[in-house]
């Protein structure tokens, strides 16, 4: 984990309460603590750096739970790859995607986080606009290989082209994306270890679906996001489902409770002011949907929809 990131540390175990970070470093590189620990000034929880990759979950030595496992898999974790990164190896499919994303985000920034970057797209483009960047994600085999494209800047990974038969590609990292203030950290969205106020600019793509507790997650990005002069991408496929959340807790597709109706909607509601959960309220500034694709062969992908909105204040 890069050094740069340790004034905006906070105990994810102690949250809602604030509580600093000590660390102690035991291997250190270049400004990357390679191994080391992270410990709470109140509940003294230590958060274990190792092999570069900080775990700040509010139970760092636990394991995956849930579906979550099948976010560790090799074959899951190439088809994400794919995805995000494809058209740097040459293959265009996603590409118009990728470029709608990176469209979305503020031309410049100070500091940037993406929450559930998986392999970590819109984590490099963020760095790109300069400022530093963290993505977060549960999985720790997505942190992985986000942190080693970051330091190799390349990366060889193959997909199934048919039956048997595997492709292989290779992914080049622009000259222009800098590396230097960008980090991945195995971090939970209900949960972000960051102090409030700390960033400008906060995304959070295709993941609302997918955590336990939505409204936590919406109320836990507004936390960590600057008062004024900052930007909040927000895109989901709003594929709602019980095995993620249960219902009464969804934020969207149902006929009845609170947020019943359609998921966009709501949010937008929350995000300018319904109820003062998520305060000072946002304002609305673009609205739209980008389709993107998940290869599982040469002949088959899934296209997914996601509708995004840009809010500011």
């Amino acid at each position: 984990m890069k050094t740069f990131l340790l004034p905006h540390l906070i105990c994810p175990a102690c949250l809602p309460k604030e509580c600093q970070l000590v660390h102690s470093i035991k291997a250190e590189k270049d400004g990357d603590i390679i191994t080391g620990n992270l410990t709470c000034t109140r509940c003294k929880c230590n958060f274990p750096i190792r092999d570069g990759i900080a775990y700040l979950l509010q139970h760092p030595d636990g394991g995956p739970s849930g579906g979550q496992w099948r976010y560790e898999e090799s074959d899951t974790i190439d088809r994400y790859l794919w995805s995000h990164f494809a058209d740097l190896a040459g293959d265009q499919e996603n590409a118009e995607a990728n470029k709608a994303w990176a469209s979305c985000l503020a031309t410049q920034t100070i500091s940037a986080v993406d929450a559930g970057c998986s392999v970590g797209r819109v984590t490099f483009e963020m760095a790109a606009r300069g400022g530093w960047a963290v993505g977060c994600d549960l999985s720790f085999n997505f942190i992985k290989m986000a942190r080693r494209l970051a330091r190799d800047r390349h990366l060889i990974f193959s997909l199934p082209l048919e039956g048997n038969l595997r492709e292989s590609f290779r992914i080049q990292l622009p000259d222009a994306w800098p590396t230097d203030k960008l980090e991945f950290v195995v971090a939970d969205a209900l949960k972000m270890p960051f102090a409030r106020n700390t960033f400008q600019q906060i995304a959070s793509l295709n993941l609302l679906d997918r955590v336990s507790y939505p409204l936590a997650h919406l109320f836990e990005m507004n936390r960590i996001a600057n008062l004024k002069s900052s930007s909040f991408l927000f895109a989901d496929p709003f594929s709602w489902s019980t095995t993620a959340a249960p219902e009464e807790l969804w934020l969207g597709g149902t006929m009845t409770g609170p947020y019943k109706g359609r998921g966009l909607e709501n949010v937008r509601s929350l995000l300018e002011g319904k109820g003062n959960i998520l305060t000072p309220p946002w304002k609305i500034t673009r609205t739209g949907a980008v389709s993107w694709k998940m290869r599982s062969h040469c002949n088959h992908c899934e296209l997914i929809k996601s509708p995004f909105l840009i809010a500011e204040r």
